[in-house]
């Protein structure tokens, strides 16, 4: 999967689609979560649809949709924003769960906060209806070595 996502990722980057990168990873599309950049920012849209329902007495997203979001758009993130070479390889991800998601679009955004050599740090945050009350954020750590040089895991 790795050769053929970036073969897109360099289709997408000749052509400024962000939308191709969801088209080559079937858990996006599954999960219905894509990148948009129609605001001028990279953003991860997580559409709503009746499978992310957790909790049906609130009605509330389940948390482990919102960690996927999270994940997909810290990868998004890196995969458009920097030199990626190879797809970045998740070593762990920390949630906050901050209050509960309603059943309504989740939207998020994804910054680099560290990058080493090997190793790259992203923030990243969902919220629904408004971006200053986040419903979840996220602490991940990415091993994004070349494929040639040796993993340091």
């Amino acid at each position: 999967m790795s050769r053929g996502l970036m073969k897109r990722l360099a289709e997408a980057r000749k052509h400024r689609d962000v939308s191709q990168l969801a088209d080559a990873i079937p858990y996006a599309r599954w999960m219905q979560i894509a990148p948009e950049s129609g605001t001028g920012e990279l953003l991860t849209r997580m559409r709503y649809h009746e499978a992310l329902i957790g909790n049906t007495f609130l009605p509330a997203i389940h948390g482990g949709t919102l960690g996927a979001l999270l994940e997909m758009a810290a990868i998004f993130h890196l995969l458009w924003e920097t030199e990626a070479e190879t797809v970045p390889k998740i070593v762990n991800i920390t949630v906050d769960y901050l209050r509960s998601a309603r059943p309504l679009d989740v939207i998020a955004s994804a910054k680099v906060t560290k990058q080493g050599r090997r190793m790259v740090n992203v923030f990243a945050e969902a919220w629904q209806d408004d971006r200053s009350k986040p419903v979840a954020t996220a602490q991940a750590h990415f091993l994004v070595t070349s494929e040639d040089e040796p993993s340091a895991l």
